[in-house]
């Protein structure tokens, strides 16, 4: 029976938030979110592969990755023939969320803008659906009398802005700022007249002013024009939003925990690849006839008969193989799949920009990453320029590498990592504090973290470990410093620390000094944080339980188990 960590839980979501803004550049002009860093523990969350929203999102509340959930992206293969791919939606989602496990356990919820939530599934509480929600006609709330309740207090509720890419930048600036306050100013009033253990809502603002407005604000942008009047708007939006989440912190109680996550981070954009272009110039797809004028991969007249591959859009690239036994017209034999995906991925990886130069392209083979491969998944994930580049679907015009903002280049792409805080309501009416820095989190630990805090059992199907609240960390921490130190032998007056390396490696910090184990399979254990997918991995236990070598460091003499090991793990 777990215990319950608190009386409720409050999740925000700062969709795209990035890192290096938060907690390098602009904590000391977000006093709210300083608060809670200094109160509690935070750190760069990683993401999932790929780093994209809609599996970031279903990801972290589901405790599964993106194999596992068969959702690669905003678009998916819905079939194996060679039609467009199809927009997610909530009818694609068959793992149970934490809301569901919640409500299995009693517990009520609000879910506000959580991607992909339409359509609507009934919730124990009450939902508000997400930012690819048709328009205010469709049924976006549960229960349906919701809706009434949202557009009495705020007008027209607003799920996205029309046209992020949009030229008129001013507007476009106006509309984010007027639909973050509406959705906060709806947040606040459910958080006030409704019975919830766990609140939950996505913020998609971030997102739309980082596509919208980064060129502005970084001078190494291909697009930035110089002094402008947009070069502090996305600081400005972040201490809009700073100011609202101060107002939701107002309103909660003492015996509230508060988690802010982002589903991955932000990076200029440098360009746009056109894979299709690439991959007609290696002779992999065949057209019968080359379009006049830039042409979407769907209006294309293609010799599927002469094609071995073809590729899509996006903030990623996903590159398909046109196999025999799968699509209507394969070309590629079964035996050569495996031959022919290691010749792209090797062309693909060396591919430099147009002066030959390297941009340091990532190709993911999703058996390779997943634990699991649902459905259909691109045969090939692409990270052009490892995302400083998009890619493009489209073919004319001859070019594989374009630049301008003709050619569709916006301010940013996704970056690999995320934020992660959090704290409890009733430390940050306390002195000034240091917060605790945390290494090694990944997407997947929210979910069972949200559960553990609440008192629900963590299903074995959930994956990600706990993270715990700076006062947790810090009392293990003294426990182990005082005794002898069960993972390294470290013992007497000798503090002893646990965390993890950025890769994921267990460490132990002796005296100050942060000492990462390196022995070998014979010699020692290490839980190992699959930077990829966030799995746990065990190596091999100590041959000997008397004298077996741990880097500088000693094993003791106690029996050495798996169930031990765990144990030990959750400490930090």
């Amino acid at each position: 029976m777990l215990v319950r960590a608190c009386n409720k839980l409050l999740l925000l979501g700062l969709d795209c938030a990035d890192p290096h803004l938060v907690f390098d550049r602009w904590l000391d002009d977000l006093p709210n979110i300083k608060r809670l860093v200094e109160a509690g523990v935070y750190g760069p969350l990683l993401s999932c592969t790929p780093p994209i929203t809609v599996p970031a999102w279903i990801s972290m509340v589901t405790g599964r990755d993106p194999g596992e959930l068969g959702i690669y992206g905003f678009r998916n293969r819905s079939d194996t023939g060679y039609d467009d791919l199809k927009i997610v939606t909530s009818a694609d989602v068959g793992e149970k969320t934490v809301w569901d496990y919640l409500g299995e356990a009693g517990k009520e919820s609000v879910v506000i803008g959580v991607p992909p939530s339409y359509p609507v599934k009934p919730v124990r509480g009450d939902l508000i659906s997400w930012f690819l929600t048709p328009g205010t006609g469709s049924e976006y709330t549960y229960p349906h009398e919701l809706r009434h309740e949202v557009e009495e207090l705020v007008g027209e509720y607003l799920f996205d802005v029309a046209d992020y890419r949009t030229e008129e930048k001013g507007r476009l600036l106006e509309r984010i700022r007027e639909m973050t306050v509406r959705r906060f100013r709806v947040a606040r009033h459910l958080l006030r007249i409704r019975p919830w253990d766990f609140f939950m809502m996505v913020e998609i603002g971030t997102d739309r002013m980082h596509h919208g407005f980064w060129q502005f604000m970084d001078p190494q942008h291909v697009l930035y024009p110089g002094e402008n009047p947009f070069q502090d708007a996305v600081r400005q939006y972040y201490i809009l939003v700073d100011g609202l989440i101060g107002e939701l912190l107002e309103v909660v109680d003492a015996g509230t925990r508060v988690m802010i996550v982002s589903d991955h981070g932000a990076k200029r954009m440098d360009g746009r690849v056109a894979l299709n272009e690439w991959l007609i110039r290696q002779g992999y797809l065949v057209l019968k006839r080359y379009p006049d004028r830039p042409t979407p991969f769907g209006e294309l007249e293609v010799d599927w008969s002469r094609t071995r591959a073809w590729g899509a859009g996006g903030y990623y690239g996903r590159l398909f193989v046109n196999l025999k036994g799968r699509e209507p017209q394969g070309t590629v034999d079964p035996s050569e799949y495996e031959g022919f995906r290691r010749q792209l991925r090797e062309e693909l990886e060396a591919l430099g920009d147009e002066e030959g130069r390297p941009i340091g392209t990532r190709v993911v083979i999703p058996q390779e990453v997943y634990r699991e491969v649902r459905n259909l998944p691109p045969d090939m994930e692409v990270d052009f320029g490892d995302l400083r580049w998009r890619s493009s679907g489209a073919v004319g015009g001859g070019q594989i590498h374009l630049r301008g903002g003709e050619d569709g280049i916006e301010g940013a792409n996704y970056d690999w990592h995320g934020i992660f805080i959090m704290a409890d309501r009733k430390d940050l009416a306390g002195p000034a504090r240091k917060g605790e820095p945390l290494e090694g989190l990944q997407l997947m630990d929210v979910a069972p973290t949200i559960l553990e805090s609440l008192g629900v059992p963590r299903p074995s199907s959930v994956h990600g470990r706990v993270v715990r609240p700076r006062r947790a960390v810090s009392r293990r921490r003294r426990r182990h410093g005082s005794s002898t130190c069960g993972m390294h032998g470290v013992r007497g007056k000798e503090r002893v620390s646990w965390g993890r390396t950025a890769s994921g490696s267990v460490v132990a910090v002796c005296r100050g000094r942060r000492t990462r184990c390196t022995g070998g399979k014979e010699r020692c254990s290490l839980g190992l944080l699959d930077s990829m997918n966030g799995s746990r991995k065990f190596e091999a236990f100590p041959r000997t339980k008397d004298d077996a070598s741990c880097a500088s460091l000693r094993w003791t003499k106690e029996s050495w188990t798996r169930r031990s090991f765990r144990k030990a793990s959750n400490a930090f």
